[in-house]
């Protein structure tokens, strides 16, 4: 195959610090590349620079694009397509080389960008008041497709396993589905390169596995070019033909799957779930409903009578496939959706407070001791990382004890000291994804809450990264008692921190108990 892409000697540097250090790289036509490396080491940045489109990248070097360009309306094809017609108008397909970085045709490069899709970690770029399918057509108008643009939608809904929520609004789906519905909308677009980054992070395995298999059957039966990131070395086996390690900027290795990922996961230690005692009760479900009216589908239980408790101290997982009501359940238990019927109380102090009654003195009472960190996570990105944990949630402390309390909160959510202090000054665009999500746990461990409930705490965490965290948990459960409740696709995750399990499937819980009873079912389901 042809080589699309040469990148040469590239470098960004901000603030004197290399986040990418002279990167140098062959990408060939239609191949799959698996990116892997810590958080912070350059796998985001190094996707955004190829992308092409932000002026901002403090970039140098050379990233050249080699393609078949149009001589009539300029669409770009891969290189291998030079010689033949254009798909969109039949007129001839010309070589072109283009370096984006240095002084290329302006008209070219943006022909380029437009043939190369990406999908950031964890930002769900959609329409939130459109429909599923309204999102995909609108994908496919700015691509310019020519077809029936409904049946076109329909099959590329299909073809992500997402059309049972066809016609629902998109601000509506759960994280997972939103992420499917980002992936249909770059499909629409039938890019020549695909920047992948983390796309299945915060997916169960059985979508994730569905994701994959798209991915990979698109990029052999249409010649796609696909470059996927990923914290899970398993991904990265699955999919690349090749595979590269980034660690602070610089490629380490690159090579087979296997080799890159052994020489990534090398030295990383097990961290074993200790039985701990719980105490006694402090969140109780009883009979509880939510119910949604929808014009074409009528009544849907998102939460479909459910009934358990949560004890003093432990760490409580919940899981389940993509819209099994994780989502709806667990905004009802934080005091952020009213239920249909039900009851949940929490206690504080001697008192049973009832989160389901509003007021000051009832669920205003119990929400400044719920913790909680979406998914869909966001920090101000015009404060600094101690400004957006303190003054930017209301805590108001001396400059001194603000800065000591930060660090011992970042310390908790896996940096080490000397990072800790280092980022304090920064703003959220320095910092890595995987970093700043961090940020956003430690933004919600510094209240110092009673029960702290985490959704997809990992999706963008590197191996050594998680074991911190997971070291970080069961050490504030130990050292203070403090609970959790994880929401987590991630199933090794959830079998060595949780000392109990829900799956949940239709809204209901199904299975319950210690994490080797009901992982086992969830998994067999998956398949």
């Amino acid at each position: 195959m042809a080589t699309l892409v040469d990148i040469k000697d590239l470098t960004v540097t901000y603030d004197g610090d290399k986040v990418l250090d002279n990167v140098s790289l062959s990408i060939e036509e239609g191949e799959m590349i698996g990116i892997i490396g810590r958080s912070g080491s350059g796998k985001t940045v190094l996707l955004n620079v190829l992308r092409g489109l932000d002026e901002s990248i403090p970039a140098t070097g050379q990233i050249v694009y080699h393609g078949a360009a149009c001589d009539w309306c300029g669409r770009v094809e891969p290189p291998g397509k030079a010689g033949g017609s254009c798909p969109k108008c039949g007129g001839p397909l010309s070589p072109i080389s283009e370096d984006i970085l240095n002084g290329a045709d302006p008209v070219k490069k943006r022909n380029i960008s437009r043939r190369v899709a990406i999908m950031i970690q964890r930002t769900f770029g959609i329409y939130g008041d459109d429909s599923v399918i309204e999102n995909v057509m609108k994908a496919l108008d700015d691509s310019g497709y020519g077809g029936d643009r409904i049946m076109r939608a329909a099959d590329i809904i299909d073809q992500v396993k997402l059309s049972h929520r066809m016609m629902h609004i998109a601000r509506d789906l759960s994280g997972g589905e939103k992420q499917r519905v980002v992936m249909a909308r770059q499909l629409a677009r039938e890019p020549m390169m695909l920047l992948a980054d983390e796309p299945t992070g915060t997916l169960d395995p059985k979508t994730a596995q569905v994701v994959h298999q798209n991915l990979k059957k698109l990029s052999k039966e249409l010649g796609i070019t696909v470059l996927i990131t990923s914290h899970f070395p398993g991904v990265i086996e699955e999919m690349a033909t090749r595979a590269l390690l980034l660690e602070n900027g610089r490629i380490k290795m690159l090579g087979r799957p296997e080799d890159v990922i052994k020489a990534f996961t090398g030295g990383i230690e097990a961290v074993e779930r200790k039985e701990v005692q719980a105490g006694g009760s402090v969140i109780k479900v009883e009979g509880l409903y939510k119910k949604y009216f929808s014009v074409d589908r009528g009544v849907i239980n998102a939460v479909n009578g459910v009934s358990f408790d949560i004890r003093e101290g432990e760490i409580f997982g919940i899981v389940g496939t993509s819209g099994a009501g994780k989502t709806s359940l667990t905004n009802i238990l934080t005091g952020n959706l009213e239920p249909t019927s039900g009851m949940v109380e929490m206690k504080v102090g001697d008192d049973w407070i009832n989160l389901c009654e509003p007021g000051y003195y009832a669920r205003g009472r119990a929400k400044p001791y719920i913790g909680l960190l979406h998914q869909e996570y966001d920090l101000y990105p015009h404060r600094t990382v101690i400004e957006n944990m303190t003054d930017s949630i209301g805590l108001e402390f001396p400059a001194e004890l603000a800065q000591k309390k930060a660090i011992h909160t970042l310390q908790i959510s896996g940096f080490d000291e000397k990072r800790s202090r280092d980022i304090l000054g920064k703003y959220p665009g320095e910092l890595s994804e995987g970093e700043r999500h961090r940020v956003a746990l430690a933004q919600v461990l510094i209240k110092e809450p009673h029960v702290i409930f985490l959704d997809e705490p990992t999706g963008t965490m590197d191996p050594i990264t998680k074991k911190y965290v997971i070291n970080s948990i069961l050490s504030a459960r130990q050292d203070i008692g403090e609970t959790f409740v994880i929401v987590s696709h991630d199933m090794d995750f959830v079998r060595t921190i949780c000392d109990r399990a829900a799956y949940v499937k239709g809204g209901k819980i199904v299975s319950m108990g210690k994490p080797e009873e009901v992982l086992p079912l969830i998994q067999e389901i998956m398949k």
